[in-house]
């Protein structure tokens, strides 16, 4: 499953016109852009214990594979390639 990746957090103001204040007003509205943008940045830090690291390919057997795809020798069942796709499917699901 991929990482989850978060924006820029900046401060949480209420949405909508609000109840409305009789008299002068006290002074300029920003936009929530505006105030976003003048907002402090933070940012997330993650943590390297849930790095995965290097994907462990075999780069002997890709290319193996790779060249008897081109010379047209290596047996592509799409029964097979159906079953592993379901396969995958149901074990990400189950959480395992």
């Amino acid at each position: 499953m991929p990482p989850i990746e978060l924006g820029p957090l900046g401060p949480q103001t209420p949405r909508g016109p609000g109840p409305v204040a009789k008299g002068k007003p006290t002074g300029p509205v920003a936009s929530d852009s505006a105030r976003a943008h003048a907002a402090p940045q933070s940012a997330v830090q993650r943590s390297a214990a849930l790095d995965p690291g290097e994907a462990p390919v075999n780069a002997e057997r890709v290319a193996e594979i790779r060249k008897a795809i081109e010379q047209g020798y290596y047996p592509v069942l799409p029964m097979k390639v159906a079953d592993a796709m379901i396969a995958a499917g149901l074990l990400l699901r189950s959480g395992k």
